[in-house]
């Protein structure tokens, strides 16, 4: 034993132990794994950059998927996403597959089934993007909608009676518990109180006509603002709501709302900030497995061209980063989706002036850029 531990060479230091987080990957129908692959290419050299490892699992569903085996999202890939600690998502939807059978089979059952409770939604202009707004820039719209995620209207509760008839009766439920509430507005008054921003916290609803699902919300609301003296809180219809967001932006800092008001105001945001090409979002679950993808669709007409805009993948990767803690490269993408920006003709796919592949490599190369890694906050 002596002779084998004079023999035994010295460790100079310390074995050191590398962050590695485990990824799924749904890149999705038509332009979604071409974003996706600028994605991950930027995702692997802020990785390289701070120290740390992402393990990526790809899975192939989708419309493709469905179109040769009906199968959408089968038992055992569901199992197995749970098991993952986030998930990158391209973008959902074919055109040979009708309308609601991915999004419901596929988007809202990951949403419900992995109890992905909360939708979040940057609302942010970023210097050198066009706004259809007069006179106002990127101090005016910096703000985060926080959107309940698994109740209300999209759980489909409802049906039908006497169908096809000239009697038919369709029926939709908005779905609304307490707990389902509670945990939402308490997200949304932790993010107001994260951000710093302007710590006011805002409740986008219906009151005066919703007068049962809407009186949960609020009352709600008013019970979860006694623990937060610090948050500024106000109301606002879903109608003003969207009047104000085009009008006076600058007067938001969170909102938070319903399911069905989310995905309105939400699609809003993103045309104020600049369109679909820069407009990212997550759909969380802060105690297990959360989704992260660019807000646009698949645009299959631009399949295979190479010309699609991945700023706003690139955006969704840096989101998953800063929710598994990596704040520091989530800056870093950032920052450097804000030196590209300029360099671009436009957002718009096939008016950029560089290809899909160029604009990520730009992306990647300033990333390096010292003046970006900031220390956490």
């Amino acid at each position: 034993m002596t002779k084998l531990a004079k023999v035994r060479p010295p460790m100079s230091k310390p074995p050191t132990t590398t962050r590695t987080y485990r990824v799924a990957v749904i890149p999705g129908d038509g332009t979604g794994p071409e974003v996706i692959r600028e994605g991950r290419k930027v995702l692997e050299a802020a990785a390289s950059l701070e120290g740390f490892r992402l393990t990526w699992q790809p899975y192939d569903v989708g419309g493709e998927r469905y179109l040769k085996t009906k199968e959408i999202l089968p038992d055992t890939v569901l199992n197995d996403l749970r098991q993952v600690q986030a998930i990158y998502l391209g973008a959902i939807g074919h055109p040979d597959v009708a309308p609601g059978i991915l999004e419901r089979g596929l988007l809202l059952r990951l949403r419900v089934e992995l109890d992905q409770y909360i939708n979040l939604r940057p609302v942010k202009l970023y210097p050198g993007v066009a706004t259809p707004l007069k006179d106002k820039g990127p101090d005016d719209i910096d703000f985060v909608v926080v959107r309940e995620n698994t109740e209300g209207l999209y759980v489909g509760v409802g049906g039908f009676s006497r169908k096809g008839t000239a009697d038919e009766v369709a029926l939709q439920t908005s779905v609304n518990t307490r707990k389902g509430v509670e945990r939402c507005v308490r997200y949304a008054f932790e993010c107001t109180r994260k951000r710093n921003r302007r710590k006011k916290l805002t409740l986008c609803g219906k009151t005066n006509v919703l007068t049962y699902a809407h009186d949960l919300w609020q009352r709600v609301f008013n019970d979860v603002a006694k623990a937060y003296p610090d948050v500024t809180t106000d109301y606002t219809h879903v109608d003003a709501c969207c009047m104000w967001m085009v009008k006076n932006p600058e007067w938001f800092d969170v909102i938070v709302t319903d399911n069905m008001f989310g995905d309105i105001i939400t699609d809003l945001g993103a045309m104020i900030q600049g369109g679909m090409g820069i407009a990212a979002g997550g759909n969380l679950n802060p105690e297990g497995t959360s989704m992260f993808e660019p807000i646009g669709g698949s645009a299959p007409k631009y399949t295979g061209k190479n010309v699609i805009n991945p700023l706003a993948a690139i955006c969704a990767g840096g989101m998953m980063l800063d929710h598994l803690g990596e704040s520091r490269a989530a800056q870093r993408i950032e920052q450097a989706v804000i030196q590209v920006i300029p360099k671009l003709k436009s957002l718009a796919a096939g008016k950029m002036g560089y290809s899909t592949t160029e604009v990520g490599d730009l992306v990647v190369k300033h990333l390096s850029d010292k003046r970006h890694a900031t220390s956490d906050k």
